[in-house]
């Protein structure tokens, strides 16, 4: 039987937006939760763009997910 599934959204590439990895496999570059429920929807996964932020087995690196790019210069 597989284990759950594993989803890892990256932290924020220098030119915007974060890779969201399945099992492995990348899905795209998302620039907001919206962007993160499709790539999750396209994968058979059913969330709403609202719970993305929360959703426990969502593993978000580096910054949480107010965060997608790039940083403004200081």
């Amino acid at each position: 039987m597989p284990g759950p599934i594993r989803v890892i959204i990256h932290p924020p590439s220098p030119t915007g937006g974060r890779r969201v990895r399945v099992d492995g496999e990348i899905l795209g570059l998302a620039h907001n939760a919206a962007d993160v429920a499709e790539f999750l929807r396209r994968a058979g996964l059913e969330i709403d763009p609202a719970e993305v932020a929360e959703a426990p087995w969502i593993d978000w690196r580096g910054p949480g997910p107010d965060h997608w790019g790039p940083e403004p210069a200081d």
